[in-house]
């Protein structure tokens, strides 16, 4: 019974090395109990040798050479070798060996409902998979696609013009379509072909902040648009920071006039705990000035549908466009918040808690806005040092620290 490296190199070879009596297995040197049996008709066949709880070696039919690919057999080796590490019997459980499946049939029975109830940007996922991941791999079977397909995939995009960032962002969640199968023991530990593949460097960096004159032509615009409600929105955005499902789908119940705060529920908010945005004083003057009806509990509504506005992009980009904006986006307006505060003067930490960020590395894009603040800053300690020199002698400041010292 010799040890052996079970390869597909390896198995080209076996017609030179038929067993002239019995059979001969190759046990495999990468998962332990499995094993190749090599017969002197020339048929070989894949097994898993194990203990069961009782102590008996039992042999589980994995499948012939010509009917089952290496990477299956080797696929489910792995799933009975974790199996028995935890105390199951392969024998008793046949049911749960089936085929590894096509990265099309895992996404649709298996990653989409998780996502569903996991993700807010699920329906994202489902766009990427569906027009790029899955023409390319979704017939494959999920052991079948190697690294250097993830590699060639990846860089496709780009040929395609698909800037870095997107190319990434579809890397990053094949790799977790990928990570979510070996979680789950459908792939082994080392199943995932996206490890090692490198993301292109992104060097675009995407920041546009609004000036006050601009947010001053955009407001006259506002006045004037017949769009009325969703001036308001924009409005409410500059106001408060917010990201525009959390304005868009607010409820009069969320809103607490008298402390000033709108709460965004968990299942709005980007965290699993409630979000709290102050609302300034302008804020709660243009929510005060907005109808309401008592049979709908949103503040901002579809009068057709009764319920929040799906989208507002087209009449965003037709205001944006007559002010001279097109390249602002609305959640630019969250951006230049952002901005306004930190040339006001205001701390990170301030503009970090105002804007819902948990991880403080996100809030350090606005550092670099407020050049004059940091002068501000730095001539703190000059005038603390000047004015520790108020009342010294003349004659002692300008002699050397020598001749100080000795009269």
């Amino acid at each position: 019974m010799p040890a052996q490296a079970l390869s597909t190199e390896f198995l080209a070879t076996l017609p030179g090395r038929v067993p002239v009596s019995g059979a001969v297995s190759y046990f495999d040197t990468e998962i332990k109990g499995f094993l190749l049996e090599h017969r002197t008709s020339g048929g070989a066949t894949f097994y898993f040798r194990y203990r069961d709880a009782a102590g008996k070696v039992r042999m589980n039919n994995i499948g012939r050479v010509d009917e089952i690919a290496l990477a299956d057999a080797r696929a489910k080796a792995h799933q009975m070798k974790q199996m028995v590490t935890e105390g199951g019997d392969p024998k008793l459980e046949s049911h749960r060996f089936k085929d590894v499946p096509t990265l099309a049939a895992f996404v649709a029975e298996r990653y989409l409902p998780y996502a569903k109830t996991r993700k807010r940007s699920w329906e994202c996922d489902d766009s990427f998979l569906r027009n790029h991941v899955l023409p390319a791999f979704g017939s494959y079977r999920m052991n079948r696609v190697t690294r250097s397909d993830v590699v060639a995939f990846h860089h496709s995009l780009l040929d395609k013009g698909y800037a870095a960032g997107t190319c990434n962002r579809m890397l990053i969640l094949l790799k977790f379509v990928y990570n979510c199968a070996i979680r789950w023991d459908v792939l082994p530990p080392t199943g995932n072909p996206c490890v090692g593949v490198d993301e292109f460097e992104n060097t675009v960096s995407r920041e546009r902040y609004l000036t006050t004159e601009e947010v001053q032509r955009l407001f006259d615009e506002l006045d004037t648009n017949r769009n009325v409600q969703v001036g308001q929105v924009i409005r409410l955005l500059l106001y408060t920071g917010a990201r525009k499902r959390e304005v868009l789908d607010a409820k009069w119940e969320e809103i607490d006039f008298s402390r000033q705060l709108l709460t965004v529920p968990p299942g709005r908010s980007k965290s699993k705990k409630p979000r709290h945005i102050p609302l300034s004083d302008a804020a709660i003057e243009l929510l005060q000035s907005l109808p309401r009806q008592d049979d709908i509990p949103w503040v901002f509504f579809n009068p057709k549908t009764k319920k929040p506005p799906v989208s507002i992009f087209y009449a965003w980009d037709s205001i944006r466009k007559k002010v001279g904006l097109g390249e602002v986006r609305l959640h630019d307006l969250r951006h230049s918040y952002a901005s306004f505060l930190v040339n006001a003067g205001r701390s990170l930490y301030e503009v970090q808690k105002l804007l819902g960020h948990h991880d403080p590395k996100v809030t350090m894009r606005y550092a670099h806005l407020s050049p004059q603040a940091m002068l501000e800053a730095v001539n703190v300690v000059g005038n603390v040092v000047a004015g520790a020199r108020v009342g010294r002698p003349v004659a002692a400041a300008n002699q050397p620290q020598a001749a100080v010292a000795t009269a």
